[in-house]
């Protein structure tokens, strides 16, 4: 079975696709993991970011393990290193490059091809996992959503500021939603859950919820 949860950044869905995979038993992919790893090798290796033939040259070799919990680059581990705001700021060049998106669909389908997965990112339930039988869309208000990011950069040690974020994370909706593939969109089966105001308990009960729901059609 497939779970895909699909929603804007910061809506919460990597924590709560991490805890609804081990609740039930499932694996966990994280697409946004992926498309941060490539970033990260080309920031690495000095690539002009809108050289979008060099940038897809580097899935060349490229040895990219994402784990339930762990990201390794050519064996390396690079969980922490891809979360930065730099990074965040960046991937937006690797997730527009139509050869890398390519490369990313059919290796997500390779791997959740092997067992029971819970898939989050942008384009899931539309493009990668179409059929896939339990379809999650989860948002959060802007400012809610901008709110958790400033969190998260902060307890890494990240200097930056909540109106920084915000401004970053409106230009990356505005770009998600008007990328010509892979774009974030809701698909017309998913189930749309709201974020605001919720524990991630609360989010997880939700979520379980709606996956047994979607078992028992």
């Amino acid at each position: 079975m497939i779970v895909t949860i699909d929603g804007p950044a910061g809506a919460g869905k990597s924590s709560a696709a991490r805890s609804l995979a081990k609740k039930l038993g499932f694996r966990f992919l994280d697409t946004g993991a992926m498309y941060r790893s490539v970033t990260l090798e080309a920031a690495r290796r000095k690539i002009a970011w809108e050289d979008s033939e060099s940038l897809a040259q580097i899935l060349e070799g490229l040895d990219l393990q994402v784990t339930d919990d762990r990201v390794l680059i050519n064996g390396e581990d690079a969980t922490e290193a891809i979360r930065t705001f730099d990074i965040t700021t960046h991937t937006r060049y690797v997730a527009d490059n139509l050869a890398i998106r390519q490369w990313m669909v059919r290796r997500q389908r390779e791997i959740a091809a092997q067992d029971n997965f819970v898939t989050e990112g942008r384009d899931q339930a539309t493009v990668v996992f179409p059929d896939a039988e339990c379809k999650i869309y989860l948002t959060a208000t802007d400012e809610v959503r901008a709110e958790r990011r400033y969190q998260d950069l902060l307890s890494r040690g990240e200097q930056v500021t909540l109106a920084e974020v915000l401004e970053k994370q409106q230009q990356r909706d505005q770009r998600d939603r008007q990328r010509q593939f892979g774009g974030l969109c809701k698909a017309a089966d998913s189930i749309e859950v709201s974020t605001d105001g919720l524990a991630p308990e609360e989010v997880l009960q939700k979520l379980e919820k709606i996956v047994a729901s979607c078992r028992q059609v």
